[in-house]
């Protein structure tokens, strides 16, 4: 397999101010925190992957894409090196400040057409020039964005690089499935509740629970899209020991019930699985 030079995506992508940049990778891609002077879709086929910022985590899930704004440091990490990872950084525009949707980071339903047109441009790589056919393409596809990117996905869990708080997020994203409380994780790491509390709160903005709560819904939308796993089974597997309050749950964050996760997931053309 052909070593591909990922620092040398990262300056390519940016080297021509006024072009848009195209690629298409079947493999995993290992960029660093990093960023672009062009905003960036994403989009990986077949799978879910996880966008990471400064300040958050994104869940991206099948059927999805994201956007990066230009400017906004991030990294992609995705667990199936076979699928394709699509992304194209469009150019900018002084009108673009006129427009929130190029201002905010993302993640937003694919539709049939954004589809489509996502999988034309797999016949393109690198550089697309202004004056060109495929420019006047991609050009389209950038103004028909806010268009139908009307519903962002509502689920992003907060991160913290405070090393009081790091050890603390991780043991809980790795017992995930256990019935964990502020008890517990209180005694695990030796503090009181009120410290923990507070801890959360100053870092991060939100409480334990509703971490807790996000952490759960994250995990269980990757499971949804990714494995044959029952509903049951999922509710199990995030800390849930009822079917109704997990489902009942999903749906108050991300507007569905969780079967409609799997249908969708279930749903995916057959030119992507190709």
């Amino acid at each position: 397999m052909e070593k591909i030079d990922y620092n040398q995506i990262l300056l390519d992508t940016d080297e021509v101010p006024h072009s848009a940049y195209i690629w298409h990778m079947k493999t995993e891609h290992h960029f660093p925190f990093h960023k672009h002077n062009k905003g960036q879709l994403t989009y990986v086929e077949g799978g879910a992957a996880f966008l990471y910022t400064r300040e958050k985590t994104y869940f991206l899930p099948a059927r999805h894409y994201m956007w990066v704004p230009a400017g906004v440091e991030h990294y992609f990490a995705h667990r199936y090196p076979a699928n394709y990872v699509r992304s194209i950084y469009f150019f900018t525009e002084k009108e673009d400040a006129n427009e929130p949707f190029y201002s905010t980071t993302g993640i937003y339903p694919v539709t049939n057409l954004l589809l489509e047109m996502l999988l034309f441009t797999s016949r393109w790589e690198g550089n697309i020039m202004p004056g060109t056919k495929p420019f006047t393409f991609i050009k389209a596809m950038k103004y028909l964005l806010p268009e139908i990117s009307t519903s962002p996905l509502p689920i992003t869990l907060p991160t913290s690089d405070n090393p009081r708080m790091s050890p603390i997020l991780r043991f809980i994203q790795e017992n995930i499935a256990e019935p964990l409380t502020m008890e517990t994780v209180c005694q695990k790491f030796n503090t009181s509740e009120r410290t923990l509390t507070r801890l959360f709160r100053s870092t991060m903005d939100i409480s334990f629970f509703q971490y807790l709560k996000i952490a759960r819904m994250s995990r269980a939308m990757g499971y949804l899209m990714e494995t044959d796993k029952t509903i049951s089974e999922i509710a199990w597997d995030t800390g849930y020991n009822s079917v109704s309050a997990f489902s009942n749950t999903f749906f108050k964050l991300t507007g569905r019930r969780p079967s409609d996760y799997q249908h969708l997931s279930k749903s995916i053309p057959p030119e992507e699985e190709a």
